[in-house]
Parts: C-alpha cells; sequence; structure tokens
C-alpha cells in the first residue's frame, strides 16, 4: 500500500511539492478501494461523496440516452482522476455511470476531505484548481473533435494521445466512444 501512496504523492508533487507533514496530512484523507471488472464506481441516481484517483486498471464513463444507447464521455486509466464531477460538487444525484473495464484500485477523497486539504494546506487549491482546467481542457478539446473532425480523424488522433488505450479498450467500447459502427472502425 506504501507503494500506492508514493504514487498518489509523486502525482501531486508534479504541480506542488508538499512536506513530509504536509503529505502525512493528505495522505490521511484518501481511502483506498478496490473493484473487479464489470463492478460499478458509480451508478445513475446515486449519490457520489468522492472523486477517485485511479492507481490501477480502467474505467468507462458514460450515460444512457432513452433509447438504451451507451454514450461514453471519457476513458479513464492509472493517474486520472474519475467522477461523475457534477453530482460530487454539487451534492446531486449522478447522472454519468463509470464501471471498471477492468480490475482497478483507486483513492476515494470525499468532497469535505477536499476541502478540509484545501484549507489546512492551501497549495492543494492551486494543485485541484489546475487538474480540474486540465480535465476541463480535455472535455472541450473530445466535443470539438466530436463536431469539426472525420471519424476516421478522431481514431488516429486517439492513438496519437493514447497508444496505450487502443490496446486495452474492447473495439467495441472504441467504436462507441468515437461515435462509429464497430464495421465502420475495422478500416481504419
Amino acid at each position: 500500500m506504501e507503494q500506492h501512496y508514493q504514487l498518489l504523492r509523486k502525482h501531486i508533487e508534479e504541480i506542488c511539492v508538499l512536506t513530509d507533514e504536509e503529505w502525512d496530512v493528505v495522505a490521511q484523507r484518501f481511502t483506498y478501494k478496490s473493484l473487479k471488472k464489470h463492478q460499478f464506481l458509480i451508478q445513475k441516481d446515486q449519490l457520489v461523496p468522492c472523486e477517485y484517483w485511479i492507481i490501477k486498471g480502467l474505467t468507462k464513463a458514460y450515460a444512457i440516452d432513452s433509447n438504451g444507447k451507451e454514450h461514453i464521455l471519457q476513458f479513464a486509466m492509472e493517474q486520472y482522476w474519475t467522477s461523475d464531477f457534477n453530482a460530487f460538487q454539487n451534492k446531486v444525484p449522478a447522472t454519468i455511470i463509470i464501471d471498471c473495464i477492468e480490475d482497478s484500485e483507486f483513492f476515494c477523497l470525499k468532497w469535505e476531505d477536499r476541502e478540509y486539504l484545501c484549507h489546512e494546506i492551501p497549495k492543494l487549491n492551486h494543485f485541484f484548481r489546475i487538474k480540474s482546467h486540465y480535465g476541463y481542457i480535455a472535455l472541450q478539446q473530445r466535443i470539438l473533435s466530436l463536431l469539426t473532425e472525420t471519424a476516421e480523424e478522431r481514431y488516429n488522433n486517439l492513438i496519437k494521445k493514447m497508444p496505450k488505450l487502443i490496446q486495452r479498450v474492447p473495439k467495441k467500447l472504441l467504436a462507441a466512444y468515437l461515435g462509429v459502427t464497430r464495421e465502420t472502425l475495422s478500416r481504419f
């Protein structure tokens, strides 16, 4: 477990360096969780008390429309943060489902604990702001990609940005993420 905490510390310290005393405070606020492949991290309509940092594994965040079609918003793997951030921040029921594509391990951070850490260690405000901005930028790029690029361009950009993801995600899910059929994906 110590190795997992060291990964988290390294992740945080890419943005803000912590003293050992500060790190002790931070580490106490994170809890560990593991799930098997196909288990849900978040289900629709549930409250979302935590945001999750992925230690190991792969998840998909998605919504299901009124016709039962799955719309994948995000794949998240090691060192990604994931949650239904609207539900987490605003304390409303989840509209996004997150489940595990692989056996996965997480560090969970409750909203109250994040607020406590930002108050007690102000430089963590900077960390969480930067992480939020990166997430917002990634979402913005994804939306623009869906609006302005061909399916083949989206696929090629995904290979460039996340080559390891292509090897870990089933073709059916990649096709859904890219907004194409599996048959179309097989032609790229």
